[in-house]
């Protein structure tokens, strides 16, 4: 496993300074469930092309992280997220940060793998990168104020080949003509989340 650290409350300057020199980073967030109001925002993992992983423990009441707010608005690095609505919604509702410049490998899966209906992260890198993902830890308790072991190797696995998998996506989306198709629908996914943080479900459907 890749060099992990865990940092409570807020990136260091130096951390933030590191990540803003990257030209892209993966990123991913653990939540203590999948409804916006209910459930907050407990991780958020961040890691670099070089697999340096850090994963920033956010506090219960906790409303704000500045140095992160920083990273996450800037327009550089490229922040690449699987499933971006999700990540990007919670951040925007618990610490008010309005994330720029993302890529979703699960759009761009769901655009460039035509062949299959497994769009999910464990499905992806098992086919792109030959690893298999462990999933034991989705569901543990990510509020506890102390991450074991088995937790933080989980957060880290999230996002440590989310750069490998950006690359080998953006290659099949380019070679299949769907690039520019790809980053309009990734424009998009800001008014999904605002749809998310206001409550309305099925907008667009018939």
């Amino acid at each position: 496993m890749s060099d992990i650290r865990l940092v409570k409350n807020d990136l260091s300057e130096d951390l933030l300074k590191h990540f803003l020199a990257c030209d892209l980073i993966a990123i991913d967030g653990e939540m203590m469930g999948l409804n916006i109001v209910r459930d907050r925002l407990c991780l958020v993992q961040i890691c670099d092309p070089n697999g340096r992983v850090v994963l920033v423990q956010i506090e219960l009441n906790q409303k704000s992280a500045p140095n992160l707010k920083k990273l996450m608005e800037s327009q550089t690095p490229l922040k690449v997220f699987h499933y971006a609505r999700t990540d990007v919604t919670w951040l925007k509702y618990w610490l008010g940060i309005k994330t720029n410049n993302y890529f979703c490998t699960k759009v761009a899966s769901k655009l460039a793998r035509t062949y299959t209906d497994k769009h999910g992260l464990k499905d992806i890198c098992k086919e792109i990168t030959g690893k298999e993902l462990n999933k034991n830890q989705q569901s543990s308790d990510w509020g506890s104020a102390e991450l074991n072991n088995e937790q933080k190797k989980y957060a880290a696995t999230d996002v440590i080949h989310l750069i490998e998998i950006y690359t080998k996506l953006t290659e099949m989306l380019s070679r299949e003509g769907k690039t520019d198709l790809a980053k309009r629908c990734m424009e998009h996914i800001e008014i999904f989340t605002e749809l998310d943080i206001q409550g309305y479900q099925g907008v667009f459907e018939h």
